[in-house]
């Protein structure tokens, strides 16, 4: 399966409150997207730090994801309030499930 795992921070707290509120439509999408094996988030809102970790049949049923539905003009939208964002992949056993945090956080530069 293909992993992958970001870490978001935005510039101010008013960008952490608007990822929050974008969150529960990009989670429905993520329930109902072909090739999803589930994600998950960490949120420190206060601290505007935001991680993802999500598990895909494959790159292109990822890729599907973010170019589709609520997570594209999500994205869009917070851009201008990201300061930094980090991104990485990998590929995993399904027998891996659920996915680490700690493997994550490990490969989160």
């Amino acid at each position: 399966m293909h992993v992958f795992a970001s870490r978001f921070e935005t510039r101010t707290l008013w960008g952490a409150l608007k990822f929050l509120a974008g969150t529960p439509a990009v989670w429905r999408q993520v329930r109902r997207s072909p090739g999803a094996y589930g994600a998950t988030l960490k949120a420190k809102p206060l601290t505007r730090t935001f991680w993802t970790l999500s598990a895909w049949e494959s790159k292109a049923a990822l890729d599907d994801f973010v170019r589709s539905g609520a997570h594209r003009p999500a994205a869009r939208g917070l851009a201008p309030q990201m300061r930094d964002g980090t991104f990485t992949t990998w590929q995993a056993r399904s027998e891996d499930l659920p996915l680490s945090w700690s493997e994550a956080f490990r490969r989160l530069p």
